[in-house]
């Protein structure tokens, strides 16, 4: 049976491209003063045509959030153990972590430059998505989305990293968990009463 159009074949040539093309974006970013690549570039470091770059990625900044969500993915996986205080701090700590170190800010910066293209960065986005939204269902929560986590945790996290005054993973993970937790137990309560 042919497989329909635009699916992708896991091991097969999309991922070994999709996976080339990932590599030559990080080796270009790592090189990169300003924490840009050029889509020729990358379609020429990575030996994959530039139209199908172009087809897949459309621009340059959706391949630094698809090659840096593909890193946290693989580098600083989210707990999904059902225990959402731990799993909340272990990846909350990890990530105030990552924003201190240099060059960690590549994906939000090109999350700002992508501005009104907001439909690149959340495809790009999804597998983080889906699994923030795996630790939430983890833990029979239904009163918190990705997008509470994303107001309550990864928009301060990056703003202030962003501002050149990243939180202390030490003390301000303990801080945003609790915040998180709060804000949980007032919903449950309203959706009690």
């Amino acid at each position: 049976m042919a497989q329909a159009s635009g699916t992708t074949r896991p091991g097969g040539r999309t991922a070994r491209t999709r996976e080339a093309v990932r590599a030559a974006t990080r080796e270009l970013l790592a090189e990169s003063a300003d924490g840009t690549v050029d889509i020729a570039e990358v379609a020429a470091r990575s030996g994959v045509h530039l139209a199908t770059v172009y087809r897949r990625w459309r621009t340059a900044d959706g391949l630094i959030i698809d090659a840096v969500v593909d890193d946290l993915a693989s580098r600083s996986p989210l707990p999904a153990t059902g225990d959402l205080r731990a799993d909340l701090q272990t990846w909350i700590t990890g990530l105030l972590t990552d924003l201190t170190r240099p060059g960690d800010l590549a994906f939000s910066r090109a999350l700002l430059r992508a501005g009104g293209e907001g439909r690149d960065a959340l495809e790009f986005a999804e597998p983080r998505i889906r699994q923030i939204q795996a630790t939430l269902d983890a833990a029979g929560v239904t009163v918190l989305t990705w997008v509470d986590l994303f107001e309550l945790v990864l928009a301060p996290a990056y703003v202030r990293a962003l501002l050149s005054a990243p939180m202390d993973p030490a003390v301000d993970a303990v801080r945003l968990v609790d915040n998180v937790l709060a804000v949980r137990s007032a919903r449950e309560r309203a959706a009690g009463g």
